[in-house]
């Protein structure tokens, strides 16, 4: 089975068959990064640009370091280091980098549509790495796959998604995977933080923390996105931390087995307690390490490989 996309752009326009494809090749990629030279040759040839317009970490790194695993020639571009920062347009920057030829373009903007914008713009293969508040699908896809190893399943699991809901393109796209996959989603945060139209999407809202966590199997905890809020939502951090932390009282709430995610980075004590983040129930490396399989599967693919 081949993906018969173009692109990556949201999880809406993927499949339950696609979503298993994409999981399933980056199982079998987890083992390159185990060993001592961890490179295969298979996208030898190829170049994939990643143009990332907000900062990152996780999502950057683990793109370059996926190219370069499938032996691609990676180039890295910011916005402090384009053209942008001297008045050129986002298209004519798109149509520069498609007259350049590279096989894939990775991008992360601020702005919601960006990355679908640039995929009518250039025949390049374009991949969301994340557009304002909209999607993150590579981040659900990571997240998809590290509960799918650790569970068996994503059919009929308890997740509890819980934070800065109306602002995290995080949530959002994975809500969309997780319920197509047919797990049970919650969502819970102070009521300012929590769409209005979020039932449209399946899932349960809750504005307490104990009653969204209870019987949990997976609790995915949320950064605050403070650089997409222009209002205080709430009155302080410390007063978020005393109803919205995930601490060692509230998580018994959920099932004994009960796993914890969060898409980093971490704010300590404020969405998470440290003895959770860093506990045995944590997967929060275990998301690091599955995107870079993650990230290596969707260039394969989109490259033109075969499962």
């Amino acid at each position: 089975m081949k993906l018969s996309k173009k692109d990556i752009l949201g999880i809406k326009e993927l499949s339950q068959d696609e979503i298993h494809l994409i999981l399933d090749t980056a199982e079998s990629f987890l083992e390159v990064s185990t060993r001592k030279i961890k490179k295969v040759p298979t996208l030898r040839g190829k170049t994939v640009i990643n143009f990332f317009v907000e900062a990152s970490t996780r999502t950057r790194t683990s793109f370059e370091i996926a190219g370069k695993r499938l032996s691609a020639d990676t180039v890295n571009i910011s916005a402090s280091t384009s053209s942008l920062v001297k008045g050129e347009t986002l298209t004519d920057t798109a149509k520069t980098l498609e007259a350049m030829n590279p096989d894939i373009i990775v991008i992360r903007h601020s702005a919601a549509g960006a990355p679908h914008m640039l995929a009518r713009l250039v025949r390049q293969s374009i991949i969301n790495a994340g557009d304002g508040a909209h999607e993150h699908p590579t981040q659900a896809l990571l997240d998809m796959m590290t509960i799918r190893m650790e569970k068996g399943t994503l059919r009929g699991l308890n997740v509890a998604i819980i934070g800065d809901i109306a602002h995290s393109r995080v949530a959002r796209s994975n809500i969309l995977g997780l319920t197509m996959m047919g797990a049970n989603v919650t969502v819970c945060g102070p009521a300012m933080m929590i769409p209005r139209d979020v039932v449209k999407l399946s899932v349960r809202v809750s504005y307490h923390m104990e009653q969204a966590v209870k019987d949990a199997d997976i609790i995915m905890m949320l950064r605050i996105q403070l650089e997409r809020q222009n209002d205080n939502f709430f009155p302080s951090d410390r007063e978020y931390a005393r109803y919205y932390c995930l601490n060692s009282n509230n998580i018994r709430l959920a099932k004994p087995d009960v796993l914890v995610m969060h898409p980093g980075p971490i704010n300590r004590g404020i969405e998470i307690a440290p003895d959770i983040a860093d506990g045995a129930q944590s997967l929060i490396l275990k998301q690091v390490t599955n995107g870079v399989a993650v990230r290596m599967a969707l260039l394969y693919l989109l490259a033109g490989g075969e499962e």
